[in-house]
């Protein structure tokens, strides 16, 4: 080959002595100039190599979530910040849950719907069971809501929703107007499921699992703080006549100031919401939806026959209802939530349910039977 290569060589140069009449030293000038002419061709007509899967980034110009992938990038460590605006939203938001629940025996029982006594925990059950109820019918509509429209938008109407209805509830005159705020609160107030898609989107993937834990501790801790300011703050002229009196708002409406305080906690929530960066990607471009179908784009596809391998296929939507696995564990929720709000609602000191005291003591005792039945007494 080098030996052809010398001859085409020779010719061009337009030399009529063959490849053999040249010396060794020339002999080997010009083979070398011949490989290494060969070397740069084969390299320039070299395909450019194979891109690896998510190696390339690609970015769509006055997008949200792709601003937000590329200050990620640049800064590696924790986002305390972020972490503590969603801390701060997310415990404003669950505090309305369990806050009523002190007070609300009372409240039934001032509002006179009860005509006797052992009615009062009746329609107290109604109250309290209303915001789930919503809750329960929201919570599919506001998951697409914020896949469609941002987590931003779903989580600020949420606190809004907090700081209008759950104000209404506390000036609630009538037994009606107090189911219907308490229904509209848990229908507005759809950020549970979008508050853990932002935690787990505002951070890096080795942040995921903080961020989500910050919105279970929030949760956690309302629960404890909730309850506390409704037995506190309720009925404050009685409980505290040298600061507030009849004749005040907090006197004519007994059960306000817990709801006040709690409006105005919620209210520094949705200010802090301004700092809080959208993270959903939004690019409305009809052949280019989101960042990962652009990544998919150079994805190889033999990787992509590895990941199906790996992994399994992608299961759609409706296929989510036929995973067992998932379908347990949801009814092991429930069962154990049932469980937990039986266990309240007939113990018998909070007078609930309208069942007699020495039936519901009974039925008190025995519901651990129920799911542990070989323990003994």
């Amino acid at each position: 080959m080098a030996a052809q290569g010398v001859e085409e060589a020779v010719k061009h140069d337009g030399r009529a002595e063959s490849a053999e009449t040249l010396s060794s030293p020339e002999r080997t000038q010009n083979v070398n100039v011949i490989l290494a002419i060969e070397r740069n061709e084969t390299m320039m007509e070299a395909p450019p190599l194979t891109v690896p899967a998510r190696a390339v980034k690609l970015r769509k110009e006055g997008c949200p979530g792709c601003r937000l992938d590329e200050i990620n990038e640049t800064k590696t460590g924790i986002p305390y910040l972020n972490f503590l605006y969603i801390w701060i939203v997310c415990l404003c938001s669950t505090l309305p849950i369990q806050s009523l629940f002190p007070y609300l025996y009372f409240m039934i029982r001032d509002l006179k719907v009860a005509k006797q006594e052992q009615d009062i925990g009746f329609y107290a059950g109604f109250v309290g069971a209303t915001y789930f109820l919503a809750r329960t019918f929201s919570s599919v509509p506001w998951g697409m809501f914020a896949d469609k429209y941002g987590r931003k938008p779903c989580i600020v109407i949420s606190i809004l929703s907090v700081i209008i209805f759950n104000t209404l509830f506390g000036l609630s005159t009538t037994y009606w107007m107090a189911i219907v705020t308490r229904g509209l609160l848990g229908l507005l107030c759809g950020i549970l499921g979008p508050i853990k898609a932002y935690a787990s989107e505002v951070c890096r993937k080795e942040h995921q699992a903080l961020g989500i834990s910050l919105v279970t501790s929030s949760r956690a801790m309302a629960f404890v703080i909730g309850p506390a300011i409704g037995g506190f703050l309720s009925q404050p002229a009685k409980k505290y006549p040298h600061i507030f009196t009849e004749e005040s708002i907090f006197g004519k409406f007994p059960y306000f100031l817990p709801c006040f305080a709690i409006s105005v906690l919620a209210a520094v929530a949705c200010i802090a919401c301004i700092w809080l960066p959208e993270t959903l990607h939004m690019h409305h471009d009809d052949n280019v939806q989101d960042t990962d179908e652009m990544e998919t784009q150079v994805v190889d596809s033999s990787i992509q026959d590895r990941k199906s391998k790996e992994y399994g296929p992608v299961v759609s939507t409706k296929g989510l209802l036929k995973n067992s696995h998932l379908m347990l564990a949801i009814t092991l929720y429930c069962v154990f939530s049932l469980y937990d709000t039986a266990y309240h609602e007939v113990n018998p000191s909070l007078g609930s349910l309208n069942i007699a005291t020495r039936f519901s003591k009974e039925i008190w005792l025995c519901l651990p039977h129920f799911i542990n039945p070989t323990k003994n007494n």
